[in-house]
């Protein structure tokens, strides 16, 4: 089958099966690029402060930030590197939760193919920016480009809801998941790694072309990019339903506006996941790195153990209890089950005083998140249209964007003026409201 043509309606099982694999490497593809840069912003930091000074953008940048961390309540010496990570991740950010609902709903008049064609060359474009990014304005624009080119996630979203069935839909949205969680085990430590070749150190005449100690990682986001492009346009196939795009239905520009749709229970479903997220996202994603330091004096290389072993236990419960029993269990309860447990995970490792606890509460928390993810995602689709499909697929997704560009002024906020304890019995608290909120969900009806 050419991978131009569209898929028949409704797709076999073996197409079906074929297009998950692939949707599974194009998820991990993405987002292993794109977290490369995560292990990287302390020193980079660093760096453009030793070579533009105190002055110019970075310093006011710089300065406003410190001001901003002294107001929500840290010491002096405390969480600098990580709320200027937290400026750069908000950055794009918001520029996903503003883009991946319009690049989702302009997938569903032209389709699938075309949109992740284009948003994953942006990124390609992005990641060459900051391979010659030798100022923090070149940076802080290949950042921005990223963002925008940023609804290639929902627009994979689409694509499984469009070869998956009401009855298997969690099942196709778990693959996604997997291919996230693995990804976020394998692009920190590729970033890791890829720092330690300084293409300035070996070859300095490189610097004269905006060349930079951390052109290498970008080097490794970019060929992932590169090499997602080619799976993209060789191995996948459109799979808008071929009367999809003759379907109009109304549009907004207005990304507040997108929120409220007139299909019943996803309003609801996007309100219940997004406090849920908000919580999960800037206490166990955020703060964590703020707890485990000041508590069990962890070390960078003993956080990255943590968050790797955090990557496993996702992907191993996404990857087996999810995919195999998401069917049986139904997304609605299953996403209940999820939110139970973490709400005392949550709990466990905010009043967590030996590692043996800490590490209870993350797997109670991962595994919770492993299922919450996924099966809110599809009943979100449940509840669209297939016509629809890529905007609001790309509003849920958006959601992301906004809890991240949120959750670290919310959890530094919250940490630095209750402690522990209080800040995440705080996030707990948050994490019921949303299980009251989901246990109120519709039941899918065809």
């Amino acid at each position: 089958m050419s991978t131009r043509e569209p898929l028949q309606t409704p797709p076999s099982d073996a197409d079906t099966k074929r297009i998950l694999r692939i949707v599974f490497f194009i998820v991990f593809l993405d987002m292993a690029g794109f977290s490369v840069i995560f292990p990287l912003y302390p020193s980079m930091l660093d760096y453009y402060l030793a070579r533009e000074g105190s002055s110019g953008v970075l310093g006011s940048i710089v300065s406003w930030l410190d001001q901003l961390r002294l107001w929500l309540g840290a010491r002096p010496e405390q969480g600098h590197d990580i709320i200027f990570g937290g400026f750069l991740s908000a950055l794009y950010a918001l520029l996903q939760f503003i883009c991946a609902p319009i690049l989702g709903g302009i997938s569903d008049r032209v389709g699938r193919r075309p949109i992740l064609l284009f948003a994953i060359a942006g990124l390609a474009l992005s990641y060459g920016l900051w391979f010659f990014a030798s100022t923090f304005l070149t940076l802080v624009v290949a950042r921005l480009i990223g963002g925008l080119m940023s609804g290639n996630i929902s627009a994979a979203s689409a694509v499984i809801a469009d070869v998956t069935t009401d009855r298997n839909r969690s099942r196709g949205m778990a693959v996604l998941g997997f291919g996230i969680g693995v990804a976020f085990m394998c692009g920190p430590a590729i970033g890791g790694i890829s720092s330690m070749l300084d293409l300035t150190r070996h070859w300095p005449s490189l610097e004269a072309y905006g060349v930079n100690p951390y052109s290498a990682a970008a080097g490794a986001s970019m060929l992932l990019a590169v090499l997602n492009w080619l799976v993209v346009a060789w191995g996948l196939p459109e799979t808008l339903p071929r009367n999809g795009a003759t379907e109009r239905v109304p549009r907004s520009v207005n990304p507040l506006a997108m929120f409220v749709v007139r299909y019943r229970g996803v309003t609801r479903a996007n309100v219940t996941y997004f406090i849920f997220l908000l919580a999960f996202s800037g206490m166990m994603e955020f703060a964590i790195t703020f707890l485990v330091k000041d508590r069990f004096d962890f070390q960078p290389g003993q956080i990255a153990v943590m968050f790797l072993f955090v990557g496993f236990v996702l992907a191993l419960a996404q990857g087996t209890y999810v995919r195999r029993r998401s069917d049986v269990i139904g997304p609605k309860r299953m996403s209940i089950h999820g939110l139970l447990c973490i709400v005392p995970g949550i709990a466990i490792v905010g009043m967590a005083q030996s590692i043996w606890m800490l590490y209870l509460g993350l797997v109670l928390t991962t595994v919770g998140s492993a299922q919450v993810r996924p099966c809110m995602s599809a009943l979100v689709s449940l509840y669209t249209p297939p016509n629809d499909q890529g905007r609001i697929l790309g509003v849920f997704r958006s959601l992301e964007g906004l809890t991240r560009a949120m959750s670290p002024l919310l959890a530094c906020l919250l940490y630095w003026n209750l402690g522990a304890p209080k800040a995440y019995g705080v996030a707990a608290f948050a994490v019921t409201a949303s299980l009251a909120l989901a246990l109120t969900l519709p039941k899918f009806t065809k």
